[in-house]
């Protein structure tokens, strides 16, 4: 069949058809490849004209490197770049355009923060010498850079290295703006490349006038003043318009260290920077040495603030609350406030004191530099706030900011979970043994096991395989489940920050911020109610107005776990204090329910605990996260949290926990308190002061008060024997009202 195709006429011409397209294919092939080879030579021959040799192909391959990394970088540029710019809004400039007065929870004003819109000076109204100073002091060359003085960095990175040492900051006043006012005070790497793209953007966009005002308006200064104006009054009693030379120069002083420099704190200090500001003038060009005589010779002399006490921290946390609630719109169209806050001055002023001293006596032998408490009333109100040793050397927030391993405060969640699956209770036996999952094992503290013993006698001692072990449980076998559970719980109570799943989770490996282990042990002390913290009790516009309550405009409390599980881990927590890690925070005839918490390698040291009257979290660490000297919860911070504490229940009315049976006897008159002896700031009575309740009528009468001067200054009739009733029924009232 198949011969007979081929020798047939068809089959022939189908052959020769065939054989035409290979002979097409193959000529098509070898005429391209000439072809190439003719391009690649001619190619090759206009290539030629462009050939370099010696000392002038090294330049093009320079050239040609720096081109490839000039590229990379610009990729790499661009992609920093990103995060600053997304700072930056249509209306970035009024962010901080708000006016706040702060008063404490009796009506006593405490601080402000924002922009006074009334009290705004003009850079022309200045003295000459004032801004004059301030350049000579923190940017001479402030009118040549582009926002980044690159002579002045490198100028401050030789003489620090020469002096091992930061004696000089390499910032320019465009760099300390942007930091003002988009970034927090956290030294990073990745917050000092924001803020130099950040000042180059604000380079571009305001003229140079504009930058430093808004730096003079808008820098710390100290004494809890922002902006130089504010910084004038606060220290000489005195428009900035009207500062003589040494004032200025006291001022601009102020802007390197503002507490070391301050002179209600260390006028010696505050005038030794005076003289060197004077010099820094006459170096610069900008006064002679005769016309800075007068001022070296006579120093200025500020106004006695020596009594004042602004708490900071405490400002900065209300005032970014304040911000959140115009974000919200819960403040309706006004910039101008005044807050009332839950704040007890007293014991905030405790709260910082006993820090300091804590640190100051104690600190070097721990190796430990850094502290933060919160101390918080049952329903997230926040009394007291301490974001570090010295606001003035660093404004950052450690209470609120900073995210820390809790250690083994972080327990307290892992046994509720537990107790919530109905399988334990204190007196459970559990068997404290090696256990691990999968190639991690847990050790207790010292590697030590103890045993068979109950459940309670498990927490009281701080044993970690128990915590493990129990999150296993918690899964029936399964520890990813389990640990799932405690976060969902953990989260539910008030932990805000993300809570990885790691095996190590339910020893307190993640990460948390004080004022949130202070809210969520909050929600322990009032029987499981979710209580976000907050500081703002009623806010009121420029006019007087009530523009926000937070008893009614607030979040309310949430009951997010069973309150008879809390009950029961509470008992549980007491036994921490009386016979556990925790025995230093114990209060003379006050019942006390708590937690120790240390990391590995010493890194984190805490003592969360409560009464039933407050809630606190202490910690103690170190900005660099280097390891302290074999500091535990149950050392420093337990003890930091005695004394607080026991200031903060003189004089009230002291409860038992949620769920805790008051056993406590009365004690002796003449009987001290066992373990810490009692220091002599303990013996210092509290100020008497008014209920939430009492101090709310106050202030209704201060509003109403005004209203009636407003209206007598328009002209209007005012019903004195109506409004004399009303008051005089709400003083007799607020003064019931005493504790």
């Amino acid at each position: 069949m198949l011969q007979s195709f081929r020798t047939s006429t068809f089959g022939k011409r189908v052959a020769r058809a065939l054989l035409s397209v290979d002979a097409w294919f193959d000529s098509t092939i070898y005429a391209g490849g000439e072809s190439s080879k003719t391009a690649y030579a001619d190619f090759s021959a206009f290539m030629d004209r462009f050939h370099v040799s010696g000392i002038r192909r090294l330049a093009v391959e320079l050239s040609c490197e720096a081109l490839t990394l000039g590229l990379g970088g610009a990729i790499v540029a661009l992609i920093l770049a990103v995060p600053a710019f997304q700072d930056t809004t249509d209306d970035w400039l009024k962010k901080q355009d708000l006016a706040v007065t702060f008063l404490d929870r009796n009506g006593a004003e405490i601080g402000r923060r924002g922009i006074l819109h009334d009290d705004g000076v003009p850079l022309e109204s200045m003295p000459a010498f004032l801004t004059e100073a301030v350049l000579a002091t923190e940017d001479r060359r402030f009118y040549e850079h582009f926002g980044i003085d690159i002579i002045g960095t490198m100028r401050a990175l030789t003489v620090n290295a020469r002096s091992s040492g930061v004696v000089q900051g390499g910032s320019s006043i465009t760099q300390q703006l942007a930091k003002n006012l988009f970034l927090s005070n956290q030294r990073t790497i990745e917050r000092k490349i924001r803020e130099a793209y950040l000042a180059v953007w604000l380079e571009f966009h305001l003229t140079k006038k504009q930058i430093l005002q808004l730096y003079l308006d808008r820098v710390y200064m100290g004494g809890g003043t922002f902006g130089i104006q504010a910084a004038s009054e606060f220290y000489f009693g005195k428009s900035v318009r009207d500062v003589s030379l040494a004032e200025a120069a006291m001022l601009a002083g102020l802007f390197k260290a503002p507490t070391k420099y301050a002179p209600h704190i260390n006028l010696p200090a505050a005038r030794a920077r005076a003289y060197d500001v004077l010099s820094n003038l006459v170096d610069a060009g900008y006064m002679t040495e005769g016309e800075v005589r007068s001022a070296r010779e006579n120093p200025a002399t500020p106004v006695d603030r020596t009594r004042d006490v602004s708490p900071d921290w405490y400002l900065d946390y209300a005032y970014d609350e304040v911000r959140r609630l115009v974000a919200d719109d819960k403040l309706g169209d006004t910039r101008v406030f005044t807050v009332r806050t839950a704040i007890d001055m007293d014991l905030q002023k405790k709260a910082e004191a006993t820090i300091e001293d804590e640190l100051r006596q104690n600190g070097p032998s721990y190796h430990a530099k850094q502290s933060a408490a919160v101390i918080v009333d049952l329903d997230g109100a926040v009394h007291a706030m301490v974001g570090g040793r010295d606001y003035g050397a660093s404004q950052f927030n450690r209470a609120t900011d900073a995210q820390r391993q809790p250690g083994s405060s972080f327990k307290p969640f892992v046994y509720l979970t537990a107790l919530m699956t109905g399988r334990f209770k204190p007196s459970t036996i559990v068997v404290d043994g090696p256990v691990c999952i999968g190639n991690w094992c847990v050790h207790n503290y010292e590697n030590r096991y103890a045993g068979a013993l109950p459940l309670v006698n498990a927490l009281a001692h701080s044993l970690n395989t128990i915590a493990v072990k129990l999150s296993i449980a918690i899964g029936n076998g399964n520890a990813k489940i389990g640990r799932a559970k405690i976060v969902e719980n953990a989260h539910k109570l008030g932990l805000t920050t993300p809570l990885n799943d790691t095996v190590s989770l339910p020893v307190g490996a993640d990460e948390v911020t004080v004022v949130d282990m202070a809210s969520a042990y909050a929600a322990f002390a009032n029987g499981g109610k979710r209580v976000p913290p907050y500081a703002a009790i009623e806010i009121r516009n420029g006019l007087g107005d009530l523009v926000y309550r937070h008893d009614r405009d607030g979040l309310k409390p949430e009951q997010v776990v069973p309150a008879a599980d809390v009950a029961t881990l509470n008992t549980m927590l007491t036994h921490v204090v009386t016979e556990g890690t925790g025995t230093r925070a114990r209060l003379d005839n006050v019942t006390v329910a708590g937690k120790t918490g240390t990391t590995n390698s010493y890194h984190d040291a805490w003592f969360c605990g409560f009464t039933g009257n407050y809630v606190g979290a202490v910690w103690f660490g170190n900005d660099d996260y280097t390891s302290m000297n074999k500091m535990t919860g149950g050392t420093l911070p337990a003890m930091t949290w005695h004394d607080i504490m026991a200031f903060a229940h003189q004089g009230i009315e002291t409860k038992p926990p949620f769920g805790v049976e008051d056993v406590r006897k009365p004690l002796p008159v003449a009987s001290q308190p066992q373990g810490d002896a009692p220091s002599q700031a303990d013996a210092t009575a509290r100020t008497a002061t008014l209920s939430r309740h009492s101090a709310s009528i106050i202030m209704e009468i201060g509003a109403l008060m005004r209203s009636a001067g407003q209206q007598r200054s328009a002209g209007d009739t005012l019903d004195v024997a109506s409004g004399s009733s009303d008051l005089a029924g709400q003083a007799s009232a607020a003064r019931t009202g005493l504790q």
